[in-house]
């Protein structure tokens, strides 16, 4: 008796083939909505995990402490605007390299940013809005007006939070790049590299630079501290 040829299975087609994923799929689908189904009706079907509750954090801004309730994962620059409402910190390219998001942490200019909320609870957070006095702008803003140093507008509120630290690490005689000497901190003298050099970190897509720059160096001229 002649052995029968071996059966030979059908070749699969690009319609069989799909038609047995979306099959697949749809199974797949149907479990998921059955278990669904299951844990609300108390069986032992896997429940759906709910996201943990935002703890609460105390930030210091401007002087006055805020309580919000903030995931560990959000920005200090998406605390400021989503949570406090303080938008004058702005998001430009949101990755630390325009410089339009810098605060001031402990009198020390920080990209908001790239830096986490829940990382500075204990510190000093000054923003734009803050730099002001109780009924004037401060010497640094008025020379900005005075000199023209903003066009758009969009990166000025990080060009003051940066020059305002810029005129406190000349107080303190704290050298740059620019410096002729890192050692002696009474040869740091107010130029236009100094400023340029320390303020580099701020980008302005309006090209307000020289102004930026003259009205620096008259609040540094007049009082460096």
């Amino acid at each position: 008796m002649a052995t029968p040829p071996p059966t030979v299975p059908p070749a699969l087609s690009r319609r069989s083939f799909l038609g047995s994923v979306a099959a697949t799929a749809g199974a797949a689908a149907s479990g998921l909505a059955l278990g669904d189904v299951a844990a609300r009706d108390g069986s032992d079907a896997p429940r759906t995990r709910e996201p943990a509750s935002a703890p609460t954090i105390n930030l210091r801004i401007n002087g006055e402490v805020h309580s919000v309730a903030i995931e560990p994962r959000v920005t200090l620059l998406d605390a400021l605007r989503d949570h406090m409402g303080l938008v004058g910190t702005k998001k430009g390219c949101d990755r630390g390299q325009c410089g339009a998001c810098t605060v001031l942490v402990n009198d020390r200019r920080v990209n908001a940013c790239l830096t986490l909320a829940v990382m500075h609870q204990n510190d000093d957070i000054r923003t734009v809005e803050g730099l002001r006095g109780s009924d004037t702008l401060s010497p640094l803003q008025q020379a900005f007006i005075r000199h023209d140093a903003f066009q758009c507008g969009f990166c000025t509120p990080g060009q003051l939070c940066s020059a305002t630290a810029l005129l406190g690490e000349l107080a303190r005689g704290e050298p740059s790049h620019a410096s002729s000497s890192v050692r002696d901190a009474n040869s740091i003298a107010v130029t236009t590299d100094e400023i340029r050099e320390r303020m580099s970190g701020n980008l302005c897509r309006c090209g307000a630079y020289p102004n930026i720059v003259s009205a620096i160096a008259e609040v540094a001229a007049k009082d460096p501290a």
